[in-house]
């Protein structure tokens, strides 16, 4: 049965009472963001100084992933995905043992190996649809997930220089009927595997797939998705949509994230997944004093 909260190790997710915050640690060479780890140097060094200061400013949770999502990126191996983040993931766990790491992978290897290390949340893209095992090794290890739509299609993107990809072609019959449709086929994948309906959060997978207008429909109806009965995790940060909206590069699209984040907990995000934490934890904390109770 659905929940009104989830417990994971001693932190208790009071879901509606605030909005909770999500840190990026991309330990990739090829983050559309630019702000991939391994082109920085030490993976694990540079790992445990972003997670130092995700965690000082407000982050809930870090998210760590280990294959690059962008438009057009190449994919990368179990084996290479696992010498990437799982490093990272011990490091991090033994540094800061109280923080909950979330691993954000499609694989059912990675994420098993992942969950030894310390991650606590599988985050799939693909909403166990990639990879049919990783529903069951979720449901092995009661790990609460995170299911994304997705609709990607390499062949329908347009990448153009310092703004990112959008997707040209992406069509639906009705946008929020197809995106809450298909976000419950992954619900009866992981609920068929032994997930606890009570640990399954949505993410409506903005720009995966997806239009800009998509995108920004979407954001606008998310109360549509929220009416579902999971938890919500919205994660816009930095993405082509503003860039293409607000015609900047991933490095300035701060502004632009915050008005995404600041409206998508208006329509009911309660996880928001961010590269930029110090500034979007102030603005989901002054967007909750604003419309929730407390």
């Amino acid at each position: 049965m659905k929940s009104d909260s989830l417990q994971i190790g001693s932190f208790t997710f009071d879901w509606g009472s605030r909005t909770y915050v999500m840190g990026i640690l991309n330990v990739t060479p090829d983050s559309f963001s630019g702000d991939g780890i391994i082109a920085k140097g030490n993976a694990v060094d540079f790992a445990i100084q972003q997670a130092a200061d995700f965690l000082e400013h407000g982050a809930d949770i870090l998210d760590v992933g280990g294959e690059s999502t962008r438009p057009g990126s190449a994919p990368v191996t179990a084996e290479e995905e696992m010498e990437r983040v799982i490093p990272v993931i011990e490091a991090l766990h033994n540094k800061f043992p109280n923080a909950i790491i979330s691993i954000d992978t499609y694989k059912a290897s990675v994420a098993e190996a992942a969950i030894r290390a310390g991650a606590q949340i599988v985050n799939d893209v693909w909403g166990f649809r990639a990879d049919s095992e990783i529903a069951s090794v979720a449901a092995r290890y009661k790990t609460p997930v995170i299911l994304m739509h997705n609709r990607s299609n390499p062949a329908s993107v347009e990448v153009r220089e310092k703004l990112g990809g959008t997707y040209l072609g992406a069509e639906y019959d009705d946008l929020l009927d197809d995106v809450k449709r298909e976000l419950l086929v992954s619900v009866e994948i992981a609920k068929n595997a032994g997930v606890g309906e009570n640990v399954i959060l949505l993410d409506p997978g903005i720009g995966f797939g997806k239009t800009r207008e998509h995108n920004l429909e979407l954001i606008n109806r998310l109360g549509e998705i929220r009416s579902l009965g999971y938890p919500i995790l919205l994660g816009t940060s930095r993405k082509s949509f503003i860039g293409f909206t607000l015609d900047l590069p991933p490095d300035q699209r701060v502004e632009g994230t915050a008005a995404t984040v600041a409206v998508g907990i208006t329509r009911g995000a309660d996880i928001i997944r961010v590269h930029d934490v110090q500034e979007m934890a102030r603005v989901a904390k002054m967007t909750d004093a604003m419309i929730r109770n407390s």
